[in-house]
C-alpha cells in the first residue's frame, strides 16, 4: 500500500474505534452522546502536551490522556447520569463545544486555532492501529454477551423493570459512560499520531454526530454492523475525493451523503443494515453451505 492508502486505512480504523465505544453507549444502554469528540480531543493534546512540555515518553502520555479522559467522564457522569436521557444528550452537545473552546482559552500551551505541531512520528502505525481496532471490537463483543452487556440491554429496553431486577443503574451509566469515553481518547491518540497535526476545528459536534449516523447506519443494535458501516462509509468520500459535484469534491459533502445514505436506509430498514444480527462463525458456515448446495444444484441441473 502506498501512504494514502495506509493513511486512509489508519482514519477508517479510527472511525471504527470511536464508533464502537459509541455502540456501547448508545446500542447497549440507549444512552445518546454528541461529545464523543471532545474526548477525542482529550487524550490527543493532553497525551502530546505532555510528551512536549514533560518529556515523557509516549506509551505512558497516552495512558496519562485516556486517564484525562476518565476522569473527566467520570466528573461528568457523576453529574448528570442521574438526569433523563435527553437532558444528558444535550449536556453531550455543551460538552463537545466546551472542550474545543478550552483549546483556544489555553492557548499558551495549546498553540490555539493554530493547531498543535511536533507530533512524533511512530514507525509501524498502521499494525499498531489495526491491533488496537481488533482488541477494541473484540473486547465490546465480550462485553455485549457478559453479564454486563445482559444488563445494559435490560436497561436500554425499560430503566424501570432493570432496576426493579435490582440492577444499580446509575453505576452502570457511568461505568459505560467512562468505558466510552476511554475509548474515544485511544481514537484521538491515533488519529493526531496519523496526522501528525490537531487543532479544535478537528473535534467539533460534527465529528461525534457523523459516529452516530455510522452507528445507525449499519444498526444500533449490531456491533458488525457499527463496525463495517464505519470502516466503509469513511473511506467512501475520500474515495470519491475527485468527483466534483457543482465545483466541489464530493468529499466536502461527505455530511450531506451521509445523512442521505441514513434517510434511505431508515426508509427501507429501520433498524438499520444489520438489524440485529452479528456476524459470527455459525453465521459463516452456513452462509459457506448454503453457497454449496446452490453451487451443487446449479451443477446437477448442468
Amino acid at each position: 500500500m502506498n501512504n494514502y492508502q495506509i493513511g486512509l486505512t489508519i482514519l477508517s480504523c479510527v472511525s471504527v474505534i470511536t464508533v464502537t465505544g459509541v455502540y456501547a453507549l448508545t446500542g447497549l444502554c440507549g444512552m445518546f452522546s454528541l461529545g464523543q469528540a471532545a474526548f477525542m480531543c482529550i487524550g490527543a493534546y493532553g497525551t502530546f502536551m505532555l510528551t512536549r512540555y514533560a518529556g515523557i515518553p509516549l506509551i505512558p502520555a497516552a495512558l496519562l490522556g485516556v486517564l484525562a479522559g476518565v476522569i473527566v467522564a467520570w466528573v461528568v457522569g457523576r453529574l448528570t447520569l442521574k438526569l433523563r436521557r435527553d437532558y444528558f444528550a444535550l449536556m453531550t452537545v455543551a460538552l463537545g463545544q466546551a472542550i474545543p473552546s478550552l483549546v483556544v482559552v489555553f492557548s499558551e500551551y495549546t498553540n490555539g486555532a493554530l493547531g498543535f505541531t511536533k507530533i512524533p512520528k511512530v514507525n509501524g502505525l498502521i499494525w499498531i492501529t489495526l491491533g488496537i481496532t481488533v482488541l477494541v471490537v473484540f473486547c465490546i463483543r465480550n462485553l455485549k454477551y457478559s453479564r454486563y452487556g445482559r444488563m445494559c440491554l435490560a436497561l436500554k429496553t425499560d430503566e424501570l423493570a432493570a432496576k426493579s431486577f435490582g440492577i444499580n443503574v446509575y453505576k452502570l451509566k457511568v461505568k459505560i459512560y467512562i468505558l466510552a469515553s476511554a475509548i474515544a481518547c485511544i481514537a484521538g491518540i491515533l488519529f493526531a499520531l496519523r496526522n501528525r497535526y490537531i487543532d479544535n476545528t478537528q473535534f467539533n459536534w460534527a465529528l461525534s454526530a457523523e459516529m452516530q449516523i455510522f452507528l445507525f447506519f449499519g444498526g444500533s443494535n449490531s456491533l458488525t454492523g457499527a463496525v463495517v458501516s464505519a470502516f466503509v462509509l469513511k473511506m467512501l468520500p475520500n474515495i470519491l475525493r475527485n468527483v466534483q459535484l457543482f465545483g466541489v469534491s464530493m468529499q466536502e459533502y461527505r455530511i450531506i451523503l451521509y445523512c442521505i445514505l441514513v434517510l434511505i436506509i431508515l426508509n427501507f430498514r429501520p433498524a438499520g443494515i444489520m438489524g440485529e444480527h452479528e456476524l459470527n462463525f455459525r453465521w459463516v458456515s452456513r452462509l459457506t453451505a448454503k453457497i454449496k448446495n446452490a453451487s451443487g444444484r446449479n451443477g446437477g441441473k448442468a
